[in-house]
């Protein structure tokens, strides 16, 4: 008759150790759903920082020298790509229907000098995805939620015997978007049904 008072203890204890775990799994939702880090490697750590070197060159009086001192030079600094004149008269003249006559003027000067025109193309990205919300439904598969945020500069350096000519930029400052995956079977459904919203664009 001794063995039901201990059953009944073990089986309390059971019951509030799932209580507790619940609850952990809760609090710490941030910390044990997996995130995701994304850099395209280089000097600089945000997209102001980026926008900032860029607005020092002067087209017509920026150096290449100049421009490596910066940061923007492909053979040390990571993703710069340098693109040939023909590479440059593909970006700025992508249909037939386009002339050279119709371009800026330091344009149509830097593709005359053919192997002397060159850019740089510079691309610099930061992501970082990071999943949240309660962490049973997310590893059961009932719920899934994902944040992703981030920057990404674009820019591009046209350089005619060696001083830059021409230049342009672009990218997002912030990109925002958010996630949310529901599966009412869980693991025993494959169809998804659900939504998500990219901020950039409101």
């Amino acid at each position: 008759m001794h063995p039901r008072p201990k059953t009944h203890y073990l089986k309390s204890l059971l019951i509030l150790g799932g209580c507790l775990l619940i609850l952990t799994l809760s609090a710490c939702s941030s910390i044990l759903l997996p995130s995701k880090i994304t850099v395209a490697q280089s000097p600089w750590q945000s997209f102001d920082e980026a926008k900032t070197s860029f607005d020092r060159i002067i087209p017509g009086k920026t150096s290449v020298q100049e421009l490596e001192k910066m940061g923007f030079d492909p053979f040390k600094t990571p993703n710069i790509k340098r693109l040939t004149y023909l590479e440059v008269i593909e970006r700025f003249m992508p249909h037939q229907s386009m002339q050279v006559n119709d371009l800026d003027k330091p344009l149509q000067v830097c593709i005359s000098a053919r192997k002397n025109c060159y850019a740089y193309q510079i691309s610099p990205v930061v992501s970082h995805e990071q999943r949240y919300g309660n962490v049973m439904l997310d590893v059961f598969n009932f719920r899934r939620r994902n944040r992703k945020e981030g920057w990404r500069f674009m820019a591009l350096i046209v350089v005619n015997n060696d001083k830059v000519a021409y230049k342009l930029w672009g990218g997002e400052p912030h990109t925002l978007v958010l996630e949310d995956h529901k599966k009412p079977l869980g693991p025993f459904q494959d169809i998804k049904s659900g939504f998500s919203i990219n901020l950039n664009s409101m």
